[in-house]
C-alpha cells in the first residue's frame, strides 16, 4: 500500500478541507439526541436512503456514466435531479470521474484505487482533494451538450437544498435530521465502499484488468452495486447482477420503468460474455 497522496494545497492529508461534510456528519451523529425519538424516523431514514441509492445507481451510474439504457431528455433531467439529492455533486462531475476510473482502473490515472493509493484515499480523500474539484467535461461530452445538465452541475447544491427544505416543511426538525443528515451520511459511506472495499473484499468471477470484486453484502446494501466484478467485466450492462440469485434492486426498478415506457434499450450482457467464466481454463 502506498502513502496517501497529498492535497494540492500542500497539506499532507486533504481531509481538513470540507467543513460542510464534517458538519453533516456531526449533525447526523448528534442531531437525533436533540429531537424526539421515533422508530418511524428511523424507518424514514432507511426508506429515503434506499430511494436515493436507487436514484444514484440508476441515474448517475448506469445512465450518465455508462449509458446502459436510453431515455427522453425530460426524464434524463429527472434522473440528474434525483442523483443530485444524494449530495454527491452533479451528474456530469460524478459520471466523468467514474468513466476515468474505468479507463484506468487500479492503474496510474485511477482517481480512487485502494490497490494503489490505500483505503482512506479511495474511500474519501480523493473527493476532498482540490485536484478533483473541476468537472472534466472532455470526459462527458455526450451529456455536457445539454445546458440544463451543465446548470445542475454548476449548482449541484440546489437539489439537496430543495430536498432538505421539503423534509423540514413536511416533517419538521426530526424529519430533517433523520431523513436528510442521517440518511445522507449512510448513503455517502455506502457509495464510498464501492470505491474502496469492492476492490479489496469479495470474490472475482471474471479475470478483469483490475482488482474489482463481487460482494453480496454491498450488493444488498447498495441496491445491486456490489456486483462490482460483474460490472467491470461488462460495464455497459444495466443489470449488475448477472444471474437470478444476484439481487439487483436497481435493475428491477429499471425493468419497471421500461414497462412504463420511461426508458428503453435496456442493455444486458450477452450470454457468451456473461458465461465466459465457465469456459476459462481451470473452471
Amino acid at each position: 500500500m502506498t502513502d496517501l497522496p497529498s492535497s494540492d494545497d500542500g497539506l499532507p492529508l486533504p481531509y481538513l478541507r470540507s467543513y460542510p461534510l464534517y458538519l453533516c456528519h456531526g449533525i447526523a451523529l448528534a442531531g437525533p439526541f436533540f429531537v424526539p425519538f421515533s422508530w418511524g424516523y428511523v424507518g424514514l431514514a432507511l426508506f429515503l436512503y434506499a430511494v436515493r441509492m436507487c436514484g444514484l445507481s440508476a441515474g448517475y451510474h448506469r445512465y450518465f456514466a455508462h449509458r446502459s439504457f436510453a431515455t427522453s431528455r425530460g426524464f434524463q433531467l429527472v434522473l440528474a435531479f434525483l442523483g443530485g439529492i444524494c449530495t454527491q455533486r452533479g451528474a456530469l462531475w460524478w459520471a466523468a470521474n467514474h468513466r476515468q476510473h474505468h479507463a484506468c482502473s487500479d492503474r496510474p490515472g485511477d482517481v480512487h484505487s485502494p490497490v494503489r493509493d490505500g483505503f482512506f484515499w479511495s474511500h474519501l480523500g480523493w473527493i476532498l482533494s482540490k485536484r478533483h474539484e473541476t468537472t472534466r467535461l472532455d470526459r462527458i461530452r455526450d451529456f455536457a451538450r445539454f445546458p440544463e445538465l451543465r446548470w445542475l452541475d454548476r449548482h449541484h447544491f440546489v437539489p439537496s437544498l430543495i430536498y432538505a427544505g421539503a423534509l423540514l416543511l413536511l416533517g419538521g426538525w426530526s424529519a430533517l435530521i433523520w431523513g436528510c443528515f442521517v440518511s445522507t451520511v449512510l448513503l455517502w459511506h455506502a457509495t464510498f465502499c464501492i470505491n474502496s472495499l469492492a476492490h479489496v473484499v469479495g470474490r472475482r468471477r471474471y479475470p478483469t484488468n483490475d482488482q474489482s470484486r463481487n460482494n453480496s453484502l454491498l450488493a444488498i446494501l447498495m441496491m445491486g452495486e456490489g456486483w462490482h466484478n460483474n460490472h467491470h467485466h461488462f460495464r455497459a450492462s444495466a443489470a449488475l447482477g448477472f444471474y437470478w440469485w444476484e439481487v439487483d434492486v436497481t435493475y428491477y426498478l429499471l425493468r419497471a420503468l421500461a414497462v412504463l415506457g420511461l426508458i428503453w434499450d435496456v442493455r444486458t450482457p450477452p450470454l457468451a460474455v456473461r458465461d465466459s467464466w465457465r469456459t476459462e481454463p481451470g473452471t
